[in-house]
């Protein structure tokens, strides 16, 4: 073989392998670079979710009145009245106090049956019900601080994006998807 074919043909190699190295290096180089996160913060919202709280409650009620003008009190208490009356003096007097104890009688029948009716009640159980809000937070977003060649600057993100925002060729923050800043 001829010595400056072999010497041709290595450096050949040595040329194209150097040249691989150089564009690698570039394709390296101008690769995606990072933005250094600083803090996150997250951003939070209150969610007040509605829910029906029912419980069971004792409840007094007055029972139905059979008698609502107290007639059985009043004629019960007249004639009581009329007949302790009727036990005091005599003649005309004793007609006056009938009359009189009759007529005491009948109200003070009226008013005991009365009070006896308003004291006439029983107990059931009714079910109650109220809204109250459960109120939880959310996470909408994070305000993200960052440096990106010395400088600082802040952006609002859909996620936690960790340690590092990536960066495109022209210097602009990778958000996501087509978002760019």
């Amino acid at each position: 073989m001829n010595k400056s074919l072999l010497v041709g043909a290595v450096l050949g190699a040595v040329g194209v392998t150097a040249g691989g190295a150089v564009a690698t290096y570039s394709l390296v180089k101008s690769g995606p670079e990072y933005a250094q996160v600083l803090a996150v913060q997250p951003v939070k919202t209150q969610i007040k979710t509605p829910r029906e709280v029912c419980k069971d409650v004792a409840v007094t009620r007055q029972k139905p009145v059979q008698d609502q003008h107290q007639i059985v009190g009043t004629v019960v208490g007249a004639l009581a009245g009329g007949l302790l009356g009727n036990q005091v003096g005599g003649g005309n007097g004793k007609k006056l106090a009938t009359v009189a104890g009759a007529v005491g009688g009948g109200y003070a029948g009226n008013k005991v049956q009365e009070g006896m009716q308003n004291r006439d009640t029983y107990t059931t159980t009714q079910t109650r019900c109220n809204t109250v809000n459960d109120i939880s937070d959310k996470v909408v977003g994070y305000d993200v601080r960052y440096n990106l060649n010395g400088k600082e600057g802040s952006v609002r993100m859909d996620r936690d994006p960790g340690g590092q925002i990536p960066v495109d060729k022209e210097g602009r923050l990778i958000l996501g998807q087509n978002q760019q800043q």
